[in-house]
């Protein structure tokens, strides 16, 4: 038996990307303006369109309300909520688009304190992920509207908080250096990763709400239940690799940058040094042709008189 595939057609959430959607384009259309430093290209709109793409198939599309119905529909759901929406909305963002709010989250982030963080930001991803995911309160969120709302905001902002920190274009008062970033990702997706396998190797469902729906394709609440957990334990691998390759790369452009900079204005500074004696050999030289004249001139009249 097949489950019937329906779109939800959520209004609020069609007018919300509808309206991140409009601020964007304005965003991006006047960090292309005439005199702009680094005008994004298309790719960052494709980006921004992509992640557009994941709040709709998360909430529109009949992976909404397949998810009632399945554990491991739910957790891709929850997936593109926490993961690949914020990675991707923070990959379109350049300082040029950011640019008329750049002073505002830099004194958010001063008055916040702690809560901007780095590591508040870890600790929110996984506590996130380790309460919703608690057999009472993820089956209270599905018997209630209102809490699977709030459970879908939670994935949502934990998961922008923490990708924020890896990938923002503006580098926070609290930034991760060095080797940070990297342990800063193998904390998260090694902690949130065994619960996936813990998901994936139960011995029977944790979740009441799966237990009593109807098991299309005669998939028990168990097996869907394994199958749930595996997905989360392979994209959070999948996810921490592409990041690190990336971060990696990232590194590496900013250290060339930062190399040929360095070689550019040591050779402006050093330059004026090497050249110093001659033109000042010649700057003598011009001035003391420019004494001699008037030099010869007195000596002139002097002789007149």
């Amino acid at each position: 038996m097949a489950p019937p595939i329906e779109w939800t057609y959520e209004p609020s959430v069609i007018v919300g990307v509808a309206a991140m959607t409009l601020a964007y384009c304005l965003g991006w259309r006047r960090a292309r303006g005439p005199g702009q430093p680094h005008p994004p290209g298309y790719g960052r709109l494709a980006l921004f369109a992509g992640a557009m793409l994941c709040v709709l198939a998360a909430l529109i599309s009949p992976v909404d309300s397949l998810a009632d119905s399945f554990l491991s529909i739910h957790m891709v759901q929850h997936l593109l909520l926490l993961d690949l929406f914020p990675i991707l909305v923070i990959l379109s963002l350049t300082k040029g688009i950011l640019r008329p709010v750049t002073r505002r989250v830099t004194v958010i982030e001063r008055k916040v304190g702690l809560l901007a963080h780095p590591w508040f930001a870890l600790f929110a991803y996984i506590v996130v992920m380790i309460v919703w995911h608690i057999p009472h309160f993820y089956d209270m969120a599905l018997q209630h509207p209102d809490v699977h709302v709030l459970e879908h905001i939670c994935f949502s902002t934990a998961g922008f908080l923490y990708w924020w920190h890896l990938l923002s274009p503006i580098r926070g008062r609290m930034h991760l250096d060095g080797m940070s970033p990297v342990m800063y990702m193998v904390i998260t997706k090694l902690t949130v990763g065994m619960l996936g396998v813990a998901l994936t190797f139960a011995p029977s469902s944790f979740y009441g709400w799966y237990q009593h729906q109807v098991h299309y394709w005669g998939m028990s609440a168990q097996i869907d239940q394994s199958i749930a957990g595996l997905v989360m334990a392979l994209e959070q691998s999948i996810v921490m690799g592409i990041a690190i390759a990336y971060l990696f790369a990232r590194a590496l452009d900013e250290s060339e940058r930062e190399a040929q900079r360095a070689e550019r204005f040591g050779q402006g500074l050093a330059d004026p040094v090497a050249e110093r004696q001659p033109l000042n050999s010649d700057a003598a030289a011009v001035d003391n042709q420019a004494e001699g004249v008037p030099a010869l001139a007195r000596r002139a009249g002097e002789q007149s008189l």
